[in-house]
């Protein structure tokens, strides 16, 4: 029994959706094989190999996985699918982009997001906004599964895994990269950052959202917000945290102005740490919340930031 984790990666460095996959797939027993698509991504595999647990690290190297379009990934994975009974990829855009395909092709049902493994043919993932957590169990002959990364822990470097060159299969013609945008900013990315500082719609407008900034700066912290927030246009979309936006785990979440819609708490609720700031007693957000401080945020948190 072999699993086979399809990387997530930028050529020259592992993604850490990657690592907590990682995870995922040791504990499903056997070895685990890691497979990096991409070209001249030498950078990536040798940090693939040098991670605990990873027993090979098969490389895939020509010009049309450069930019890791779904379609090419896909037709290399499902290449390699016959000597594995387990397929796994993180649960993030790029994963959800080749997961499907394979599990389509290969005529089995996707495991989506799961959290926790329990054997090798068993596995948990939230259902209904994570309200109810499903317990699934899989016949298929390969098990192709999406991660959550927040379930898992991030696996770390140790090891000294082969590296093994494949064959590399040829272009599926049916899509090619254009362009990519990238959001630039001096916070740490959202879904990585070990302290989120986010803002519902109890701010008000776009404007009110610089109140927080001074103390996502002293934290040293990303900035989230709430469907709500992102629906009315205070800010980008990649700020949206919840069910329908970006899962986060991180050790210290400060919900300003948040009510805490089952949604949001989704995306959130595996937080270490939630501080809640809200006026309303009776806002749900109070149920999850470690810490919860009833009052006018446009008070208290310039009088916190101005504690730090």
């Amino acid at each position: 029994m072999t699993a086979l984790v399809i990387a997530e990666h930028d050529n020259a460095s592992l993604k850490g959706s990657t690592l907590n996959t990682i995870t995922a797939a040791a504990r499903c027993g056997g070895d685990v094989h890691v497979v990096v698509a991409g070209h001249h991504c030498g950078a990536a595999a040798e940090a693939a190999s040098r991670i605990t647990g990873v027993s090979k690290v098969l490389v895939a190297d020509a010009p049309h996985f450069a930019d890791g379009l779904a379609e090419n990934v896909a037709e290399q994975v499902l290449a390699l699918a016959p000597a594995y009974s387990h397929i796994l990829a993180p649960a993030t855009a790029y994963g959800k982009n080749i997961a499907p395909r394979v599990a389509a092709r290969l005529d089995v049902a996707q495991i989506s997001e799961i959290t926790k493994v329990e054997s090798a043919d068993t596995f948990e993932r939230p259902i209904y906004a994570g309200n109810a957590i499903a317990t699934v169990q899989s016949s298929d002959k390969v098990k192709v599964i999406t991660v959550r990364g927040t379930g898992f822990d991030a696996a770390v470097a140790g090891g000294s895994a082969a590296i093994e060159n494949v064959a590399a299969e040829a272009d599926f013609g049916k899509s090619a990269f254009v362009s990519r945008e990238l959001a630039k900013s001096d916070r740490p990315e959202l879904t990585a950052a070990r302290i989120v500082v986010s803002g519902g719609r109890g701010l008000g407008s776009a404007e009110n959202f610089k109140i927080l900034e001074p103390l996502a700066d002293k934290l040293g912290a990303a900035m989230g917000a709430s469907r709500a927030a992102v629906d009315a246009g205070f800010v980008p979309n990649d700020w949206q945290v919840g069910q329908t936006g970006k899962i986060v785990a991180p050790q210290l979440y400060i919900a300003a102005g948040i009510s805490g819609a089952i949604q949001h708490l989704a995306g959130m609720k595996d937080s270490k740490v939630i501080v809640a700031i809200n006026k309303d007693p009776e806002a749900p957000i109070f149920s999850i919340a470690d810490y919860g401080l009833v009052a006018d945020l446009f008070a208290a948190v310039p009088e916190l930031a101005g504690a730090l």
